[in-house]
């Protein structure tokens, strides 16, 4: 036992140093390779463009698999739906769909009056436009048609083309309708072909500029222009209608008036009146209102479309399918054009039918058909049992199935806490929609989010990069505390692109990042070459002066002894002759030892010849890891930056650039006999190495040179 007990220990320390040394094996690994700049990293690589193919010549191809091809990608039915599992998903569609159709139903005819129409042309829009959508759309969950958002911005334009009164005087009520009816379905026509246009030339991408918070600041300030346009029917109120900014000002400001000055008295209850049976034959758009309907018609195409595919998106993500942006865009547009040629107005997707659809059952495009014949049914058959339905319940109903956006204000908290930039683009998409009205509203709040994206690359994150010890790894040195610079090496790096918006103030940051006042160096050695010159230039006209003065006196002495005496004359022809023999030998004597104090000084031109101090470091390297595209302005940038720099004798270097940006570099013509591919590497740590290996002459003692 004691044998058993003693060997225990020792049994356990073995195992435990084994498996230290496994782990330290693990550890402990090392990779050697060759420095790579990107002339080796190219021939390395094999790198080149890729040929160019003509797409064009694909387009124009016809054959039986093209068009085969062509039709399923526009007709996402006929892929799907032989392949439909009837015993899974039929029962639950079956029960979805008719789920959704109870809430279609009331919706329909509440969100027609939100469009300034008879309840009747709600449930048009609820039939047409779905039934298209289960024939184009790719998405299995979002529920077409009518929807508050589009509802009210229809009615924004209705009213505002079609109101109410006119010079003083009130409008028939059939006309002011049937003049509506006419706008709203030449509308739904132009939104669809928009919608389909964009989505044949693949401009899906173009809702990827309405952000998230915008999205949700636009549809909440929409709810509550929604909730308040219902307060008249819920109380029964008849007021003129206002269009345009502020006319939610308009509204309220008419309503507290009414309740100060005490107009009580008992109103008639208004019922949703007449709805015919059977459909209406369809109608040509007029096209003479085009004109007058185009910039609103674009501006609810995006908006119905920014908000069915991100519902889309998200069921997509949950449910593990692809929705496909581009079809979507085609679909949407189809159910609006055909819905609008059926005297529908535009529609979008709804988020309470949506997840109604999805939380009962529903599996596929299968529930939005079911919901439309069951609208169907209603229109051909049942819609005589509405007719003596209350305004007011329709408002109500619109008023509680605005609660799921209403509570979209609490994204005000969240985004305090999450991302302010994303705060002041709610904030102000939210109170552009409110004061301008919504088609004033989104654009604004559109450009808005561009400029902050504008100003966001204006000012990104510059910093100096230093080595992690035993790494090959380069941070931020005001980040990392154990970061270090190497020495003689100035790494510096930008968070975001460099292009015409911020390219001075990349070149000013680095600047002033490097400790280097680089402006006024370049203009100190300017001026010492400027006086240096002007100085040798002094000393030479001297000199020709004085060879001059010795020229003219030696004419003056020949004319002036030409009269004397042979004596003298060999006299002064002696002392000339010394004269002459001794002056030549000084000036060689002056000249060779100038040359030997020249062959010995440094070059005249450099910074301590001149008397300047010196920066502390030898190279500087440009992380460019972050560039995404080059400008003409970033080809300057650059450019001057390694020309300013080389002058204070620092030599530039680049690393980390993508092939696409390497690409541009060389169409811009940036590579030449001084700014060659070896001055560009594959990483920053390889630019670092070689820039340790050929160093340029540093100060002994380094002088730090301050921002003046």
């Amino acid at each position: 036992m004691g044998l058993a007990d003693a060997s225990g220990p020792r049994d356990t320390q073995a195992l435990l140093s084994a498996t230290q040394a496994v782990e330290l094996r693990r550890r402990d690994y090392h990779m050697e390779r060759p420095l790579l700049n990107q002339e080796h990293l190219e021939e390395l690589g094999r790198w080149g463009s890729a040929p160019r193919t003509r797409q064009w010549r694909t387009w124009l191809q016809c054959s039986h698999a093209r068009v085969r091809a062509l039709l399923l990608q526009h007709l996402p039915v006929l892929v799907w739906l032989p392949r439909y599992p009837v015993r899974d998903w039929l029962l639950g569609d079956l029960l979805s769909g008719m789920s959704v159709a109870i809430m279609q139903l009331p919706q329909g005819l509440a969100y027609a009056l939100l469009a300034g129409l008879p309840p009747v042309f709600g449930l048009y829009s609820s039939f047409y436009p779905v039934f298209i959508y289960f024939l184009f759309g790719t998405s299995r969950h979002i529920s077409v048609g009518t929807f508050a958002v589009m509802s009210v911005m229809v009615g924004s334009v209705t009213e505002s083309l079609a109101p109410q009164t006119l010079n003083d005087s009130t409008i028939n009520e059939t006309t002011r309708d049937a003049e509506r009816v006419r706008v709203a379905s030449t509308l739904s026509v132009l939104v669809g072909l928009f919608q389909v246009g964009l989505g044949l030339i693949h401009f899906g991408f173009l809702v990827t500029y309405l952000s998230e918070p915008l999205v949700r600041g636009y549809t909440t300030a929409a709810a509550v222009q929604v909730f308040v346009s219902q307060l008249k029917y819920v109380f029964g109120l008849h007021l003129s209608s206002h269009s345009g900014p502020l006319s939610l000002i308009y509204l309220i400001g008419a309503t507290g008036i009414s309740y100060g000055m005490g107009l009580k008295h008992i109103f008639g209850v208004d019922v949703v009146g007449n709805i015919s049976a059977g459909l209406v034959p369809p109608v040509a758009p007029n096209t003479q209102l085009f004109s007058k309907l185009v910039g609103s018609a674009f501006t609810i195409a995006v908006v119905g479309f920014a908000i069915a595919i991100s519902l889309g998106k998200i069921f997509a993500l949950r449910h593990g399918y692809r929705v496909d942006s581009n079809q979507e865009l085609v679909a949407l547009g189809l159910s609006n054009l055909i819905g609008g040629i059926f005297q529908c107005f535009p529609v979008s997707c709804s988020m309470s039918r949506s997840l109604v659809q999805e939380s009962t059952g529903g599996n596929s495009q299968v529930a939005g058909a079911i919901s439309s014949l069951f609208i169907l049914l209603i229109i051909v058959k049942l819609g005589e049992l509405f007719r003596d339905l209350p305004k007011a319940v329709l408002a109500a109903i619109i008023i509680v199935n605005l609660k799921g956006m209403l509570r979209q204000l609490s994204d005000v908290c969240s985004f305090w806490k999450a991302n302010r930039a994303d705060l002041l683009i709610w904030l102000v998409t939210f109170a552009a929609t409110i004061l301008l009205n919504l088609d004033l509203g989104l654009m604004v709040s559109v450009i808005f989010s561009l400029l902050l994206v504008v100003v966001r690359t204006q000012m990104p994150h510059y910093s100096i990069l230093g080595q992690v010890p035993d790494t090959d790894i380069y941070r931020d040195v005001a980040e990392y505390s154990e970061a270090k610079e190497v020495p003689g090496v100035k790494v510096f790096r930008s968070s975001a692109t460099v292009y015409f918006a911020n390219a001075d103030f990349y070149s000013d940051a680095l600047k002033q990042r490097c400790g280097v006042d680089v402006d006024f160096l370049i203009s100190q050695k300017k001026k010492l070459l400027k006086k240096r010159e002007q100085l040798k230039l002094k000393q030479l006209q001297k000199e020709k002066k004085l060879q001059k003065q010795a020229a003219s006196s030696k004419g003056a002495s020949v004319s002036i002894n030409v009269n004397t005496s042979l004596e003298d004359m060999r006299s002064n022809n002696v002392e000339d002759c010394k004269v002459m023999q001794v002056s030549p030998g000084d000036k060689m004597e002056d000249a060779t030892a100038n040359g030997q104090e020249d062959s010995k000084a440094p070059d005249g031109s450099t910074l301590k010849a001149l008397g300047l101090p010196q920066p502390d470091f030898h190279s500087l390297i440009l992380d460019l890891g972050a560039l995404s595209f080059v400008d003409t302005v970033c080809l300057k940038s650059l450019k001057n930056i390694f020309h300013d720099f080389r002058e204070i004798e620092v030599e530039v270097y680049m690393a980390a650039c993508h092939s696409p940006v390497v690409s541009q570099l060389e169409a811009g013509h940036f590579f030449d006999a001084s700014i060659t591919k070896k001055h560009l590497f594959a990483s920053v740590h390889d630019a670092v190495t070689f820039a340790l290996q050929h160093p340029r002459p540093v100060p002994d003692s380094p002088v730090s040179v301050t921002r003046l």
